[in-house]
């Protein structure tokens, strides 16, 4: 019995001495973080289920071309961002973490830029095809629809303490990432940048906090983001020589 008594009190002092190293890291605890989500998801209820009605209509719209459906992809986007910049970040979470305030602003510019390039614009072209960027994309996507909250359901974040499609910062980069890999021309390297931003500030935190499904969110900013400049270069470098190389008229 002393035996497992010392075992006991060792295991519960090493636990100390990594929340101890922990702590600073953050500026809340796991406890803090999920209680702003029961809280949140409480508040905004049922706007859950709009958003994944809007996620539906976004991803319909790939299978009809035209620039009415390409400007739905981008108002769906452009509101997700806008009001997880707004609602989660600079009501909620800014309750525990001061930094929040930054991260709603970028969110906020985020979605500003979406709605701009897509509608004002119209410079963002969306389509379903069956490539490897396109497999990516919809892997993307389904992750963050589907898989993400069996995910946090299966290790312990359960209603509210889940973060919600569409209406949390991490699965509504997963799912942005997602859908600009559906993009056929190419666009604005702008509009990578605070989702990879947040790839890696999001990610990073879901590791320290052990949130198991925001895991994917780390490396989805580099896997994404090289796709797409590499994709986009091609398919420039494919233009200028289709538009240098003359035409051949064939006469009988």
């Amino acid at each position: 019995m002393t035996l497992i008594k010392r075992r006991s009190s060792a295991v519960l002092y090493a636990q100390s001495k990594l929340s101890m190293r922990s702590a600073p890291m953050l500026p809340f605890t796991l406890e803090q973080f999920l209680n702003v989500f029961a809280t949140y998801n409480k508040a905004i209820w049922p706007a859950q289920i709009l958003a994944y009605v809007l996620g539906a209509v976004a991803v319909a719209a790939l299978f009809r071309k035209g620039r009415a459906s390409d400007r739905i992809v981008s108002s769906v986007l452009g509101l997700m961002w806008l009001s997880t910049g707004i609602l989660y970040h600079g009501v909620f979470f800014s309750s525990i973490n001061k930094a929040a305030f930054a991260f709603g602003a970028l969110f906020v510019a985020e979605g500003a830029a979406l709605l701009y390039t897509g509608i004002v614009r119209d410079a963002l072209r969306f389509a379903i095809n069956y490539g490897f960027r396109a497999a990516i994309g919809a892997g993307f996507i389904l992750y963050a629809s589907l898989v993400y909250p069996l995910i946090g359901i299966a290790t312990g974040h359960p209603w509210p303490t889940l973060p919600m499609f569409g209406v949390s910062p991490c699965p509504v980069t997963i799912f942005t990432f997602g859908l600009l890999l559906m993009t056929t021309d190419r666009f604005s390297y702008w509009l990578l940048v605070i989702p990879f931003i947040w790839s890696v500030i999001g990610g990073s935190a879901a590791i320290l906090l052990d949130v198991r499904q925001d895991w994917l969110l780390l490396v989805s900013g580099f896997i994404a983001v090289p796709i797409l400049v590499v994709g986009n270069r091609h398919a420039r470098a494919a233009a200028d020589e289709a538009r240098l190389t003359p035409s051949i008229e064939l006469r009988p």
